[in-house]
């Protein structure tokens, strides 16, 4: 693996419960950051508390890092991962055309969602002791569209609209070698460089989008994302600035 980044290091797995638990129970001892890929997964998540599907053939990994600086600037690395798999799925496919990023963490392809994020932390007085990037990436197939909840983008995979067989050992390698360049990145410049590169990217930049939360709904032009990772959406009664929230199209 000549593209892996220098001091990262691999627990590969063939079974699991999810590859975000397996970074949990490792991270006691880890030394550095490591990436933890399963095979197969049987209890694997998404965003608030949903369950995600991952057939055989598919990424399931989760980067466990201990990240410096406060929890906000940690909760950024949404941001550089998104970027990270963006160049993978270039690297594996050779075009950018139909990628996009979408607010706050995921990659679609073609318009429909080919890869989600979640990241989970635990906290070590006024920072982070550990942080968890869990990534799942449809590449060889994408779940049912019935497996999704009204009104979300319908799944899709590399494999479906691209043509390409990518294995998860040669995707992930992809992936961990982007996502080094762009954590260094970060690390060194900070978030502008990495909300710039984002940008250049986002799906619906400049349209009329919805973003709900259990509690509101939001409708606006997407307008940006600010410096502190929140959706910035311009509406009838004004910007407002959203630090979470569920983005339909």
């Amino acid at each position: 693996m000549t593209k892996w980044p220098q001091g990262y290091g691999l627990h590969e797995v063939q079974e699991v419960d999810s590859t975000l638990n397996e970074a949990a129970r490792i991270a006691p001892n880890a030394r550095g950051p490591v990436w933890i890929m399963a095979h197969h997964q049987t209890a694997a998540r998404g965003r608030r508390g949903r369950s995600w599907a991952n057939p055989m053939g598919n990424l399931a990994a989760t980067l466990l890092m201990r990240p410096q600086g406060a929890p906000e600037q940690a909760a950024l690395r949404s941001f550089v991962a998104a970027l990270a798999l963006f160049d993978a799925c270039v690297a594996v496919t050779g075009r950018a055309a139909g990628l996009s990023l979408k607010w706050p963490n995921d990659v679609l392809l073609n318009g429909g969602k080919l890869a989600g994020i979640l990241l989970e932390s635990t906290g070590q007085g006024h920072g982070v002791a550990h942080l968890s990037i869990g990534i799942g990436v449809n590449l060889a197939n994408a779940p049912d569209a019935d497996a999704v909840e009204p009104g979300a983008v319908r799944p899709v995979s590399l494999l479906s609209e691209t043509g390409a067989h990518v294995s998860p050992e040669d995707f992930l390698t992809e992936l961990a070698a982007a996502y080094a360049a762009y954590e260094t990145q970060f690390v060194t410049y900070g978030f502008e460089p990495i909300r710039t590169a984002w940008l250049s990217r986002a799906a619906r930049l400049g349209e009329v989008i919805t973003a709900r939360t259990g509690t509101s709904e939001t409708v606006g032009t997407f307008e940006t994302v600010d410096a502190s990772g929140n959706l910035v959406l311009n509406t009838a009664k004004g910007r407002v600035s959203i630090p979470a929230a569920d983005v339909y199209f």
